[in-house]
C-alpha cells in the first residue's frame, strides 16, 4: 500500500468505535478467517492498526478495498454526519423502471464525463436502499479520499439523501443523479436535514386503537376525556407509529406585514421576510408528547401537522400559503 492508502486505513480505524472494529472486519470480505483470529482486539487500537496494516499490506489490498470497509462502517452507522432530503420532480410517467446494474453503469458514466478523475462505488443494501461513494477530484488531481460524498436513494422512488457534499462539487453531482430514472435532479424540493438518511412517505394517520379508548362508564370522567381527546389528536396530526428522528423544522416567511400601529411596515410592498426553527434531539416525538400532554394547545396547527403529512421539514410562507 502507498502511503496515502495507509493514511485512509488509519483515519478510519481512529474513526470505528473499539467496541465496533470485531464486527466491522467481521463484514468485510478482504480478510480471511486466519487474518481474523490473528488479530487481538483487546490490545490497544493502535497496536491493532499496525497488525491490520501488515495484514493489508500482505494481502495487496488498495484503496478501493479500503473504501468498501468505510462504505460498511457508514451503512452499519449512518448518524455519523447531517443528512439533506431531497424530492426529486417532474418524473415521467412512462420512464421504465430501472434495475441496479444498469443503474450502476448509467450513473458512473454519466458522472466520469462530467470529471475526470472521481472514484464512486454503489452498494445494495439489505433494506433495498442504494448507497453511493463518491471521492471527488478534478482534471488534474486524483479523488480526494478523506472526504467523501455520500448518497442514498431507493430506486424507482423520488427521494435522496445526501452528506458530505460542497458546494463545488454539488453541479456536478446535479446533472448526474438519477438522470436515467425518469427524474429531473436540476428540480428539487428539500425535505429533511437529521442524523439518518431515510424518510416516510405521506401518509393518513389512524385513530389510536380501541385499546388505549377507556371503556368502563366508572372513569368516562371529564380529565380521562381530555386525556384521550389530546392523544387521538396527537395521533392524527402525528400518527401513532414510530417517527422519522428530525432534529429540526424551518420555515421560511414572506409573508406581508400586517399590523395597523406600524404603518411603515405594513404599507411596504415587498414581504416581510424571517425564519422560525423549531429544534429538539427528536422533533417530532417532542411536538407529539406536547400535544398528547396537554404542553401545547389543540388542535395541532397545520404548520407542524405537515411535516409528516407533506413528509418535508423545510417550509416556505406565503400570502397565498405553503
Amino acid at each position: 500500500m502507498d502511503d496515502s492508502t495507509k493514511h485512509i486505513l488509519q483515519r478510519l480505524m481512529r474513526r470505528i468505535p473499539s467496541q465496533m472494529l470485531q464486527t466491522m472486519l467481521g463484514k468485510w470480505a478482504h480478510l480471511s478467517r486466519e487474518d481474523l483470529h490473528s488479530l487481538d482486539f483487546t490490545q490497544p487500537k493502535w497496536v491493532l492498526t499496525e497488525h491490520l496494516l501488515a495484514l493489508c499490506e500482505e494481502n495487496g489490498l488498495r484503496v478501493k478495498h479500503i473504501t468498501e470497509l468505510e462504505m460498511i462502517y457508514i451503512i452499519e452507522n449512518p448518524n455519523q454526519g447531517m443528512w439533506h432530503g431531497f424530492q426529486l420532480l417532474d418524473a415521467e410517467e412512462d420512464a421504465p423502471s430501472i434495475e441496479l446494474t444498469q443503474f450502476k453503469e448509467q450513473f458512473k458514466a454519466n458522472l466520469t464525463e462530467l470529471i475526470s478523475h472521481v472514484s464512486i462505488k454503489i452498494k445494495k443494501h439489505t433494506d433495498e436502499a442504494i448507497w453511493i461513494r463518491v471521492a471527488w477530484g478534478d482534471n488534474f488531481t486524483k479523488p480526494y479520499h478523506l472526504k467523501p460524498t455520500y448518497v442514498v436513494h431507493h430506486l424507482q422512488t423520488p427521494y435522496v439523501f445526501v452528506t458530505g457534499l460542497t458546494s463545488k462539487y454539488k453541479p456536478l453531482l446535479n446533472q448526474t443523479e438519477f438522470c436515467h430514472t425518469g427524474l429531473s435532479s436540476g428540480h428539487k424540493i428539500w425535505l429533511y436535514e437529521g442524523r439518518s438518511p431515510q424518510w416516510t412517505e405521506p401518509h393518513r394517520h389512524q385513530r389510536p386503537s380501541d385499546e388505549a379508548v377507556p371503556t368502563d362508564p366508572n372513569i368516562e370522567k371529564e380529565q380521562a376525556e381530555n386525556t384521550e381527546n389530546r392523544l387521538q389528536m396527537a395521533c392524527e396530526a402525528f400518527g401513532d407509529g414510530t417517527l422519522p428522528q428530525l432534529q429540526k423544522a424551518v420555515y421560511k416567511l414572506e409573508t406581508k406585514f400586517r399590523d395597523n400601529s406600524n404603518k411603515t411596515l405594513t404599507g411596504r410592498e415587498e414581504p416581510f421576510r424571517g425564519v422560525v426553527e423549531f429544534a429538539s434531539t427528536n422533533l417530532l416525538e417532542s411536538l407529539r408528547h406536547c400535544v398528547s400532554s396537554g404542553m401545547a394547545s389543540t388542535p395541532v396547527t397545520p404548520l407542524l401537522s405537515s411535516i409528516t403529512q407533506k413528509g418535508r421539514n423545510y417550509f416556505v410562507i406565503t400570502d397565498k400559503g405553503v
